[in-house]
């Protein structure tokens, strides 16, 4: 098996441990400046920014219906805040600026405190500046226990990602270029796993592990696929499904999405997580595998359901949303039309995305509705490229073709020139954002917010 050291750098190490988060007093999570070695010497260890001192950020653990605690604080030369990506919590404790909360200062404490209602895969991120924020290394796992947990042998965290790296092995600097601003945003030159260009662990035939899958990418689209293992989906952006699906082919992994697997290592030789590239596939991560059974596993049950809020299809308020603007849309599109500024103005400003035609977030919420209303969301991508459209504070299901509902997510992937139309409970009173997770489409204005009430 090809391994990412043929294609890249080679090997990188981390040195520190992911801890947990303390649910009985408050905690620190640090934000700071750190040096991490990812490249290979001779190379230089890599400027990074961190939550909590190691790349990625300091892995969060708590149980189901405790409360996150902590003092965030600012080390940094710039304005940061948290954003706690698919937990459904408090309004105020959402983290963006400017809609839920001041960006914390440098030099300032700011204190996240809210429940965990919901068991599963989330991960935290700043959202200031996030193009640069995060590509510097913002974000980190949150992961909520069941107090029923499944049976497996390992839980094992794989955060996806990937880097634009100079030839020095440092962050590119360059965050607000026209063309990732206007084509599919910005993809990096290096994969990562874990921080690292090859990850690895050491497994038994036989073992039973969950994989939590966490896609921490700017924009990339991963595609991935399984050798070596059975694999069944239980859950996808935190939230359980009611049966484990089996994976039997290549899927893909969003910005901003997860997917959690039970998986069963089959072979005696090694299994591999792989990913796709325009020249092939490379193991992302490596199970070395030695020793071990032929012990046949059942079929995973599933996960314990979070709380439910029903959707009602037939009695929904609904709102249409057309995503438009671009490269090749032409720099007139009908995207323009209510804003202040022409077509060839905004790219002048270096704005090029549009929902409903308003460029970027206004004042005015895209629609308000009273607490517990079902909202239906038909999307029309008119665009060149794919988007990962992300809901905060809520999950949505997707109204398929018969009627029925899919599985419940927080992001969900429309490709370019596709419809899609989603549909949730608004439970969560509070503005909550909505916008493309390609973070350099949300920079250049596709993002507005729900208000409910």
């Amino acid at each position: 098996m090809i391994t990412r050291r043929n294609m890249l750098l080679g090997t990188a190490s981390l040195s520190a441990l992911p801890a947990l988060g303390n649910a009985t007093q408050r905690d620190v999570l640090r934000a700071s400046a750190i040096r991490q070695r990812i490249a290979p010497e001779p190379y230089a260890e890599t400027d990074l920014w961190s939550f909590g001192g190691s790349f990625p950020g300091r892995t969060l653990r708590y149980k189901q219906g405790e409360r996150l605690s902590l003092d965030l604080v600012n080390d940094l030369p710039a304005a940061t805040s948290v954003h706690w990506h698919g937990i459904r919590i408090d309004n105020a404790m959402d983290g963006v600026p400017g809609l839920t909360q001041p960006a914390i200062p440098a030099g300032d404490t700011f204190t996240y405190d809210f429940a965990l209602p919901d068991a599963g895969t989330y991960w935290y991120h700043s959202h200031l500046q996030t193009v640069e924020q995060m590509e510097r290394g913002l974000y980190g796992a949150l992961i909520v226990d069941e107090t029923d947990a499944p049976d497996v042998d390992r839980d094992i965290v794989l955060v996806l990602d990937d880097i634009r790296f100079t030839d020095e092995a440092q962050v590119d600097p360059e965050f607000d270029g026209f063309f990732d601003r206007s084509h599919g945003g910005r993809i990096g030159n290096v994969a990562l796993v874990n921080g690292k260009i090859d990850e690895s662990f050491d497994v038994k035939r036989g073992d039973r592990l969950r994989l939590r899958l966490i896609s921490a990418a700017n924009a990339r689209i991963f595609e991935l696929s399984l050798q070596g293992m059975s694999a069944h989906v239980v859950a996808y952006d935190g939230m359980p499904l009611i049966a484990p699906q089996p994976v039997t082919e290549t899927f893909p992994l969003a910005s901003a999405q997860r997917m959690d697997l039970i998986v069963d290592i089959t072979d005696d030789s090694d299994a591999y997580l792989i990913q796709y590239e325009r020249d092939g596939g490379y193991a992302a991560v490596h199970f070395n595998v030695s020793g071990g059974s032929d012990t046949t596993r059942p079929t995973p049950d599933a996960l314990p359901p979070n709380p439910d809020f029903p959707i009602d299809l037939a009695n929904a308020e609904t709102l249409p949303i057309l995503i438009a603007g671009g490269a090749m849309a032409g720099l007139d599109h009908a995207m323009y039309k209510g804003t202040r500024m022409t077509g060839r103005e905004l790219a002048q400003e270096n704005m090029f995305w549009a929902l409903n035609g308003q460029v970027g977030r206004t004042d005015t919420p895209m629609i308000t509705v009273s607490k517990g209303q079902t909202v239906r969301i038909g999307m029309a991508n008119d665009t060149a490229f794919p988007h990962a459209m992300h809901l905060h504070g809520m999950h949505f299901a997707q109204v398929l073709a018969d009627g029925t509902l899919g599985p419940l997510r927080d992001t969900i992937l429309i490709e370019s020139q596709g419809q899609i139309e989603i549909a949730f409970n608004a439970h969560n009173p509070g503005d909550w954002l909505f916008h493309c997770h390609m973070l350099s489409h949300h920079a250049a204005g596709m993002g507005s917010f729900i208000r409910v009430i």
